[in-house]
Parts: structure tokens; C-alpha cells; sequence
């Protein structure tokens, strides 16, 4: 597996990241899903990588500067025929590797509390994330699990 950095234009990462958009706010309520398009995945602050094996896509992820010492975990997902071989922790360790070089400190994110994104806070709560109140311009949401650890 080979973590690079993502190409927005390239037509299998705009499908994954597609899915995971149109999945999101099909499972979580208006107004409480706070996952990324493209189109603000492709702001010049935001890190976004895809995960490879040869020619084939197995995820994606991002970071999201909130600060000089503070970055938010994005868009995040592994494809569906890639799931439980360790892409997703792969991909976690990169960006906790990538932020820690940049100088930050610290990272936070958001994902929803239904049962469909267990998995997701499971892996997280994995690598040392807990739960924490809501950061940068979130509101308290019932719909939505804040995680956060130190680097």
C-alpha cells in the first residue's frame, strides 16, 4: 500500500469521495452532516491523500489546518472492498505523521453517532483519540461524536 498524495481530478477518487458525501447525508440528519465535496477538499490549505495498492483505490483521507498547532481529520473512508485489512489505520497514522511534521500538536475530529460510524470511532478511539466537547465552529450536536488527541 502506498499512501500519495490525492489527485482531486482523478475520476476514481471523485467516485469514492462521492459515495462517502451522498453516504453521509443519507444516514445522518439535515444540518448535521459535515463531511467535505470536492470542491472544499481542493482548497490550497487542506492535506488530502488516497491510498493505493498498484491501481487500485482502497481510501482516502484529509487534514484540515484549524490553527498553527491545531488540524482537523476529513473525509476519511476506505472502499468497501478494502475494509478490515488496515487501510483506514494506515491512513490515520499518515496524517497524525504528516501533522506532527508540520508542527501541530494537536488533532480533532467530528463523525456521527449512529451505528453505521462505529467502526470509524472505533478506529479512532484506537489510535488514542477520545471524546472531547466540540471544536473550531462546531456546535453541541447529538448527531455528531467530537474526537481529539494530542501528537
Amino acid at each position: 500500500m502506498k499512501i500519495l498524495k490525492g489527485d482531486l481530478s482523478n475520476d476514481r477518487i471523485t467516485a469514492l469521495l462521492r459515495y462517502h458525501f451522498d453516504k453521509c447525508h443519507e444516514v445522518t440528519p439535515p444540518g448535521s452532516a459535515h463531511v467535505f465535496d470536492v470542491s472544499r477538499l481542493a482548497a490550497p490549505e487542506i492535506d488530502f491523500w488516497a491510498a493505493w495498492n498498484g491501481d487500485t483505490l482502497l481510501g482516502v483521507g484529509a487534514m484540515k489546518p484549524l490553527s498553527d498547532t491545531h488540524g482537523e481529520v476529513k473525509s476519511m473512508h476506505t472502499a468497501s472492498a478494502a475494509r478490515r485489512r488496515g487501510v483506514g489505520s494506515a491512513m490515520l497514522k499518515h496524517i497524525i505523521a504528516t501533522s506532527r511534521a508540520r508542527g501541530l500538536t494537536r488533532l480533532s475530529l467530528e463523525t456521527g453517532s449512529f451505528s453505521y460510524f462505529e467502526p470509524a470511532v472505533a478506529l479512532y478511539k484506537s489510535h488514542g483519540f477520545t471524546e472531547c466537547p466540540p471544536f473550531g465552529d462546531y456546535k453541541p450536536d447529538p448527531n455528531s461524536v467530537f474526537l481529539t488527541r494530542s501528537l
